[in-house]
Parts: C-alpha cells; sequence; structure tokens
C-alpha cells in the first residue's frame, strides 16, 4: 500500500466520517457551480476526491442519473456505499489515486472539493491535470475547491498548496477558461474555520 493510500485508509478507519475536517452536511456551493454549469440531468458526473461526502447523495436526490465517486480510500467509498443502500448500484465507484487514474468514458463536469490542493510536487499536478484532459469531454466542466491564499497550510496532518485564480490557471494550462470563483469559509466538526476558493472552468478543447 502506497504511503499516501495508507494515510487516507486510516484517516477512515480512525474517525468517522462524519468527524473529518472536511464534512459538510449541505454541499451547497458545490451544488450551485454543477446548477449553473446547465449540464444536464443525464450528463455525466465524477466527484473527485469524492469519498465519503453526502454530494453524491444530493446530486441523486436532485435527479442527475449519470454519476461516479472517485477516492483513494476504499473505507470511504464504503463508507458511502453502505449509506446510499440500494441507491449505490446506480452510481459508478472508483478506488484509485487521481494522479493515475483511467476513466472507462468521458465525464461532462469534473467536480474536486480538497483533492488538488494536497499535491504539492510538480509531477503530481502535472499528472492531475493530464488526466482532467483525458478524462473531460470537450466543452467539458470543471470545478475545482482548495484552500485559499489566506487558508490553513496543512489538513490531516499533510501539506497543502493554497490557490487563488492566477495561481490555479497557471497550474491547468491555456486549455481552461476561468468561468467564476467564490470564496467559502468552512466551519469544521472540530469548530476550526477554513477558508476555501472555489473555480469552475470550462474545458476549451
Amino acid at each position: 500500500m502506497t504511503g499516501r493510500k495508507q494515510h487516507w485508509e486510516q484517516v477512515y478507519a480512525n474517525k468517522s466520517s462524519l468527524e473529518v475536517s472536511w464534512y459538510q452536511d449541505e454541499p451547497r456551493l458545490s451544488l450551485e457551480l454543477i446548477h449553473r454549469s446547465g449540464i444536464g440531468k443525464n450528463a455525466s458526473l465524477i466527484d473527485v476526491g469524492g469519498g465519503a461526502s453526502l454530494l453524491v447523495d444530493r446530486q441523486q436526490a436532485q435527479g442527475y442519473q449519470r454519476l461516479a465517486v472517485l477516492d483513494i480510500s476504499g473505507t470511504a467509498l464504503t463508507v458511502a456505499r453502505q449509506r446510499l443502500g440500494a441507491h449505490a448500484a446506480d452510481i459508478e465507484w472508483y478506488e484509485a489515486n487521481v494522479t493515475q487514474f483511467n476513466a472507462p468514458h468521458p465525464f461532462s463536469l469534473w467536480h474536486d472539493r480538497a483533492v488538488f490542493h494536497f499535491l504539492t510536487a510538480a509531477k503530481d499536478r502535472q499528472r492531475y491535470v493530464d488526466v482532467l484532459r483525458r478524462t473531460l469531454v470537450s466543452g467539458g466542466h470543471v470545478i475545482i475547491a482548495a484552500f485559499a491564499l489566506g487558508g490553513p497550510t496543512l489538513c490531516s496532518g499533510l501539506e497543502i498548496v493554497r490557490y487563488d485564480a492566477a495561481k490555479l490557471m497557471a497550474e491547468l494550462g491555456p486549455n481552461f477558461r476561468l468561468e467564476e470563483q467564490h470564496t467559502e469559509s468552512h466551519l469544521t466538526p472540530a469548530g476550526k474555520e477554513q477558508n476555501f476558493g472555489f473555480f469552475r472552468l470550462r474545458k476549451l478543447d
């Protein structure tokens, strides 16, 4: 088991999914940005690093029909599948490191809340961007949320990279166009405040 995978398996083995710092009982801003992308309910959406997040539950309740969740932690995915019960059968589940992910089919929307900012090595960020470009359809939509420049420097004991729009676009390159950006102050279950930047983009090629 790689160090990165082992770390996240241990996190979910030792903590309830309701206790992890990134837990949201209502992923409001993510849902709003997905809605504003204008994709149809039969478009293919993937939540990268979705783990045990409730986003897929909310999307399913809103009528989205082609949903997928990718996470490096099989334990986190098991939590989500068990929570969804019979509804889990209608969702695609992928246990993989995003930098090594080979999608079996293209997706129309890529959502990532707090995965990209963990990639502290330039080579990993480039691999992420390569996977993103291969996975998205032409004209596809991207939503990335990362710690803002005034946000924390650590998460779950790991160093992260903080972003504003200019810094993110420098990583993603000219094949993506920034559509909108927002800030969100996330209150963790432990009562700590984390400042996030949310960015909605469009793939141009």
